[in-house]
């Protein structure tokens, strides 16, 4: 890539995306290849490419390439000749995420209802603590699905 006049914004544009996903719990570097990935061109790149791109090893971005594919937001493609892989963000990746959120909605709600019943005869302030947690996920379990509907309804519009 160029680096033009803005690859001083792309680089920060690509840092941050780096630390919005370690303050998520991710590797910085994980998220450096999503945000590279995110605003490239072309939209696939390879191993190299990336490892020079964002100055990191071979090893670290084929370790992260690795995760991210686990995770579903990049999937690795074949290009007609070339002989390297390249990856880019896999179309849909973060809808799918947004989804794969619901089901840990609906795992914690589970939760929280075996721990209600393992309190049900505790004091008031013991019960209070789950009954935070319980109330919290019966509202997500309630709002987030019709929250996912609507994206999916103005997506379509979006599309058209």
């Amino acid at each position: 890539m160029e680096k033009d006049g803005s690859w001083s914004e792309k680089k920060h544009f690509v840092e941050d995306v780096g630390l919005l996903f370690e303050d998520g719990g991710m590797p910085r570097m994980a998220g450096r290849i999503v945000g590279w990935l995110l605003i490239c061109n072309p939209p696939h790149q390879s191993l190299l490419e990336m490892a020079q791109i964002l100055e990191a090893s071979n090893a670290s971005i084929s370790t992260m390439t690795r995760l991210l594919i686990q995770m579903g937001l990049i999937e690795r493609v074949g290009l007609p000749g070339h002989r390297r892989d390249h990856y880019r963000v896999k179309p849909g990746a973060f809808e799918s995420i947004m989804q794969h959120n619901l089901q840990e909605i609906k795992a914690g709600l589970q939760l929280a209802e075996r721990g209600m019943a393992l309190v049900a005869n505790q004091p008031p302030d013991m019960r209070q603590r789950l009954r935070e947690v319980h109330e919290l996920y019966v509202f997500f379990d309630r709002e987030y699905p019709t929250l996912l509907e609507r994206w999916e309804k103005e997506r379509k519009k979006l599309s058209h």
